[in-house]
């Protein structure tokens, strides 16, 4: 049965649509500057904070600004782990995510059978994703040994999305790298879906709000942006994001 966070992303999407999420890397920000985001993001429509980056940062530094966001807004707050060290005890909620692509049982396997005792230990909710990292890439790539999906290639990664699905994952997630110079194309977008009818998370490279219902019009349901928040217009590009999924001309 889903839990809480997990029920409340699906309704949100029944809604909606399509929803938007903002990414917060805890190595690249502090407890208050995460409370601005969220605080901004929030006021921009955005669905959830997601906190997780590619490299290792201080388990005390994540605590701080998982609590920082909590204490700020009410938005639900999911861990988005990249290894054991990406787990608090004070989010609300973890993807628990295998990814699908890398040559390293590790993260397959290997990392989740580390952190399950943890996330049961500390109440979070895990949310079943297999992650597929396509185009670029990125850091992401690197770190977790993937062999990035070409672009060029969308029925193999719906190759990917389908195994995930009948491992019993229930959300799949098309990851093109933090700052990748383009985004998941459309008609990747468009191939996995037709094939996985299971919520989709696309992110990686979405800066506009063109390329934002370009996303949600293929058959994204979630889409997730990062970077955009390190600037110091964060707060009109969310908006223009979440605009843009929505079709909401300016």
């Amino acid at each position: 049965m889903p839990g809480l966070i997990e029920t409340y992303l699906l309704e949100k999407i029944k809604a909606e649509g399509s929803i938007h999420i903002t990414l917060v890397d805890p190595e690249k920000i502090t407890p208050p500057q995460a409370s601005r985001v969220a605080e901004n993001s929030k006021a921009s429509g955005t669905a959830a904070i997601m906190i997780g980056g590619s490299t290792f940062v201080s388990q005390a530094h994540l605590d701080d600004v998982v609590k920082a966001i909590k204490r700020t807004v009410d938005l639900p707050t999911i861990l988005f782990p990249n290894n054991v060290t990406g787990i608090s005890r004070y989010a609300d909620a973890i993807w628990f995510m295998s990814l699908l692509n890398s040559v390293d049982p590790y993260f397959l396997i290997g990392a989740q059978i580390l952190g399950a005792p943890l996330v049961k230990k500390y109440g979070l909710e895990p949310i079943s994703m297999g992650y597929i990292i396509v185009g670029e890439g990125g850091t992401a790539s690197i770190v977790g040994k993937a062999i990035p999906v070409p672009y060029n290639k969308p029925e193999l990664a719906a190759a990917h999305a389908l195994a995930g699905k009948y491992l019993g994952m229930r959300f799949i997630y098309l990851e093109g790298g933090s700052g990748a110079k383009d985004p998941v194309p459309p008609e990747m977008i468009r191939t996995v879906k037709h094939f996985v009818e299971l919520p989709l998370i696309v992110g990686g490279g979405i800066r506009t709000k063109e390329q934002a219902l370009t996303a949600a019009s293929a058959g994204a349901d979630i889409i997730v942006t990062g970077n955009l928040i390190e600037n110091t217009d964060a707060k009109q590009k969310v908006s223009e994001i979440v605009n843009g999924i929505k079709g909401i001309k300016p």
